[in-house]
């Protein structure tokens, strides 16, 4: 082989193997945004760089993979179904305390699927691994719900803050928590309405 057959195959190879490195990244990259949706895009926009994200998604997952995540049996669903609705009910008397309460109940939830519940960052962390698209209703019920902690909502906050966690509710339950009955087996005064739109 002369010498330019073999600088030509060396560059021919070099090129193959960066065209080999791009791929794989773009796959990385795509896998990534389709497991994590828009947090994808929420991580990126607050990290230096597109990698630095996409390391700590990677970690993520790592993280994730040590879990020891249960299913729910049906018994502990229908009863996390029945406290969602009774705590539906008393928002029309309470909706202050309502809101406590369906944090409580999320988080209640939360650690009986085996996710952690401490640190609040640490949660969102774990759960966007499998729950990443209810996450900004988390964000956006956590914020109300320390904003009510203040005393600075309003009803119609709460009631989004209840609509809130009612989305990641269902998404750890694996269904609708009100949907489980058919209509006629609810009360008449049920505020389904009042916290479903």
């Amino acid at each position: 082989m002369s010498p330019t057959q073999v600088v030509v195959t060396v560059i021919v190879v070099l090129v193959l193997a960066a065209l080999a490195a791009v791929a794989v990244l773009a796959a990385r990259r795509r896998s990534l945004r389709q497991r994590f949706g828009p947090e994808y895009d929420r991580v990126v926009a607050e990290r230096d760089s597109r990698s630095a994200a996409e390391r700590e998604l990677r970690d993520r997952e790592r993280r994730h993979a040590e879990l020891e995540l249960t299913p729910l049996e049906p018994e502990s669903r229908a009863r996390y179904a029945a406290a969602w609705e009774e705590l539906q009910v008393r928002f029309v008397d309470s909706p202050a305390e309502t809101v406590g309460d369906a944090d409580e109940l999320v988080s209640r939830l939360i650690a009986e699927r085996g996710y952690p519940t401490g640190d609040f960052s640490d949660q969102i962390a774990h759960l966007s691994v499998e729950h990443a698209r209810t996450l900004t209703h988390y964000r956006d019920a956590h914020e109300i719900r320390l904003r009510t902690e203040r005393g600075e909502t309003s009803t119609e906050e709460l009631r989004q803050a209840v609509v809130h966690y009612r989305a990641l509710f269902a998404d750890l339950l694996g269904e609708d928590p009100v949907g489980h009955q058919p209509p006629a087996q609810r009360r008449p005064d049920h505020p389904h309405d009042a916290t479903s739109r």
